[in-house]
């Protein structure tokens, strides 16, 4: 008994290298991703594919296309084409250095700009975000192009930069984003009604319950 499942073990598994199927990949495209399996920024390539039915490992009959693919160039593992929407961490960081920006302008929007020490704090807030050229000059410029635009301008801005993003951070990630705007928003005092409404607006747009963004803005007036 034992000696004859042996024998038709060695059997299938020579009938499996005899046929087998057998797929010929096309490059179709390329690109850097953030691969799951390395963990990190990596080169890629699109696949499409044939597959065909091989006897002796030559393909001798079509089997029908095969399910597109990402290669990572580094671990050659196989992933779903879907795998290339996901942000390299450079673009996150990207992502992140812009969502602050558009969070310090709102901000300044709806609080004003009469005060330096708010100027200061928008800028130390945006500098530490990874802008270190930003300067008081710059941003009142660019904060008088958005307000050029009419009311929506900033709002515009904020949807823009963080609707993408919020799917992608933490909890942690999302509050400390709208935290910075209550730092710039209290740098003078206590919070307008304007700056409360568009630090709402944020809370929402970054996926926090009206509850928690409560909490956060009385902890962030709260002194320690």
């Amino acid at each position: 008994m034992v000696h004859s499942r042996g024998r038709d073990d060695h059997c299938g598994k020579r009938r499996r290298r005899v046929l087998g199927t057998r797929i010929a990949w096309r490059v179709t495209g390329d690109g850097e991703f953030f691969c799951p399996r390395c963990g990190g920024d990596r080169c890629y390539q699109e696949l499409t594919g044939r597959r065909r039915f091989a006897v002796l490992g030559m393909p001798v009959l079509p089997r029908g296309a095969a399910d597109p693919v990402v290669a990572c160039a580094a671990c050659r593992g196989h992933f779903p084409p879907s795998a290339v929407t996901v942000p390299t961490t450079m673009r996150l960081a990207g992502m992140l250095r812009d969502a602050v920006h558009a969070v310090a302008l709102a901000v300044l929007a709806a609080g004003g700009t009469e005060e330096r020490v708010t100027r200061r704090t928008a800028v130390e807030v945006i500098r530490e975000a990874g802008y270190p050229d930003c300067t008081e000059e710059r941003l009142l410029t660019l904060l008088a192009v958005v307000s050029a635009e009419g009311p929506r301008g900033a709002d515009t801005e904020l949807g823009q930069a963080l609707e993408p993003l919020a799917p992608l951070l933490a909890v942690p990630g999302r509050e400390s984003l709208l935290l910075r705007g209550a730092r710039i928003a209290l740098a003078d005092g206590p919070y307008l009604a304007a700056e409360s409404t568009v630090l709402a607006g944020i809370g929402r747009r970054l996926d926090l319950a009206p509850a928690d963004t409560a909490r956060l803005l009385t902890a962030a007036r709260t002194p320690s």
